[in-house]
């Protein structure tokens, strides 16, 4: 290519890239403002384009104009936020490959967080959750290769695989000072919205809902269905470590409780087409019985939806931590060459007028600091914005979902962790299982000399403790062990029956609806502990 002719494609693609920034960012009342001044989009484009010059004219060495170009585009989405993101053609065909439900891998929802890839919430029933990667775990090498600094989509290249191969993925996890090595065997991921419902004991219902996918609408119908036919006096909706998912899904899970033809949730953006209003859409069986929706700090997006659209038409509590805060709303873009780009283009506000979306995030996911003082001067200004519910109700905004009742969970002791991690309950159960024809009792004790010989086990794999350790966790090893049992011989449902009995959050919610039988008596409880505070 000679010089005037390389000169010509440079400026055909600064045009490009310049005219695709009006386009998503708007731009044009810029230019407007700025022509006057002599920063308009002319004099913009011939900076970029002098620069672009320079830099192929004079760099040591021969540059790719593709290269060059991408990275320009990368570094323009990088001055927005983490989720506008510029795809390659074979980066675009993975993210939305990615999104048809079942997939070969390790199970567990990962985001890039600063430099590293971080684990956002393990999925129940996957090799991840049951070795115990938990939420917070920053991975660091994949196999033999070190990808800090990879973006989430590299990442995920190299932890997938063939099923039934495995992999060694190295972890570093908060408060703990050497890294962590799981090797976990890859299997086909399939993942179910509701994994669990089953009456609890007090005659009220619990649904484990952890995302939202094409199919939750259906799951949800059938666990309210089966868990109606047994006279259910309550309802437990369990959020906790939901990522989110379509909208479209929360939107119509919403419909189950509130009816046809009411506001769910409203997107907000510049551009006129991203300005949507959201109602459900179908007649729907009354329920009127109260309900809780548990949530925490990992709660997200269409969890949110949900979450605060039973708080705002009032048909249930909200329970738990602050949800997560992430209500900014992407739209992907196919460009002509087979690339892709996802847009961030608007915000959710529910019913009640409350912008989900917590702007701090933004920042900490692009690995940007933010100060102690920032997140305590957010938090003070989100509870000073107060909202209201159909019925009046005080609720509060500025980001994420604030529950009507706060409640602190259980922290997992050093030595519960290492047990899981080492994979001490399933390894065990597995040989003791083999010994007893895989027959167990579903109200099996786990008496002392079983303590005994599964402690002597976690010896043999080097798991050292002390006996302040033992005491700490004798309870949690004691569940764990009946739990894995059970999985083995009933099913993953029977285990997570056993498990949540230590689950301080959910008991705390089964405590409620043992001392209020409806949710206006609850309402009035909440009322009360408000005024009291």
């Amino acid at each position: 290519m000679n010089d005037k002719k390389q000169k010509t494609a440079l400026i055909t693609i600064a045009i490009v890239w310049i005219l695709a920034a009006i386009m998503l960012f708007g731009a044009t009342s810029a230019f407007a403002q700025n022509s006057s001044g002599g920063s308009d989009l002319y004099s913009q484009l011939g900076l970029f384009s002098d620069v672009l010059n320079k830099l192929k004219q004079n760099y040591v060495t021969n540059l790719n104009d593709e290269e060059l170009i991408k990275a320009a585009i990368i570094g323009m989405l990088g001055s927005t936020d983490p989720h506008t993101t510029y795809f390659t053609k074979a980066e675009f065909e993975e993210f939305t490959t990615a999104t048809k439900g079942s997939f070969g891998g390790l199970g567990i929802q990962i985001d890039k967080v600063g430099d590293y890839i971080t684990v956002i919430s393990p999925i129940e029933g996957t090799p991840a959750y049951r070795m115990g990667i938990t939420a917070g775990d920053r991975i660091i090498r994949v196999n033999d290769i070190n990808v800090v600094g990879f973006s989430t989509d590299e990442a995920i290249k190299h932890m997938r695989g063939e099923v039934g191969t495995t992999v060694i993925i190295t972890i570093s996890r908060p408060g703990v000072s050497n890294p962590l090595e799981f090797k976990i065997t890859r299997e086909t991921i399939k993942i179910k919205s509701v994994p669990y419902y089953f009456k609890l004991d007090n005659g009220v219902g619990y649904i484990r809902m952890s995302q939202f996918s094409e199919n939750t609408v259906r799951e949800l119908r059938a666990a309210l269905n089966s868990l109606e036919e047994e006279n259910i006096r309550g309802l437990i909706i369990d959020l906790r470590w939901n990522p989110g998912g379509l909208l479209d899904q929360a939107v119509d899970t919403v419909n189950e409780f509130i009816g046809k033809g009411k506001l769910v949730v409203e997107t907000k953006g510049r551009a006129a087409v991203a300005n949507r209003q959201h109602f459900t859409r179908f007649e729907t069986k009354s329920r009127n019985y109260p309900i809780v929706v548990l949530v925490n700090e990992a709660s997200a997006s269409a969890s949110e939806i949900f979450a605060g659209s039973i708080q705002d038409w009032d048909k249930g509590l909200v329970m738990g931590k602050p949800t997560f805060g992430k209500g900014s709303v992407q739209q992907l873009f196919p460009l002509a060459n087979g690339n892709g780009i996802k847009i961030t283009n608007a915000y959710y506000y529910i019913k009640s007028g409350r912008c989900i979306h917590k702007l701090s995030n933004d920042k900490l996911l692009k690995g940007e600091e933010v100060s102690e003082s920032e997140q305590e001067a957010e938090a003070e200004k989100n509870k000073k914005q107060v909202y209201y519910t159909v019925n009046k109700r005080e609720v509060f905004g500025g980001g994420g979902i604030t529950p009507d009742i706060e409640t602190e969970s259980d922290l997992l002791t050093q030595f519960g962790a290492e047990l899981r991690r080492k994979n001490a309950f399933f390894n065990f159960t597995v040989d003791y299982m083999v010994e007893h024809d895989h027959t167990v009792e579903k109200d099996i004790k786990i008496t002392d000399s079983l303590m005994q010989r599964f402690l002597g086990y976690a010896k043999s794999l080097d798991i050292k403790y002390t006996q302040a350790d033992l005491d700490s966790a004798d309870t949690y090893i004691r569940t764990m062990l009946k739990s894995e049992l059970l999985r083995k011989a009933y099913g993953d449902q029977e285990a997570y029956k056993v498990t949540i009995t230590m689950d301080r959050q959910l008991q705390a919610a089964i405590d409620l609806f043992n001392r209020f039988d409806t949710l206006e008596a609850m309402f009035a409880h909440v009322a009360e502990q408000s005024r009291k505070r």
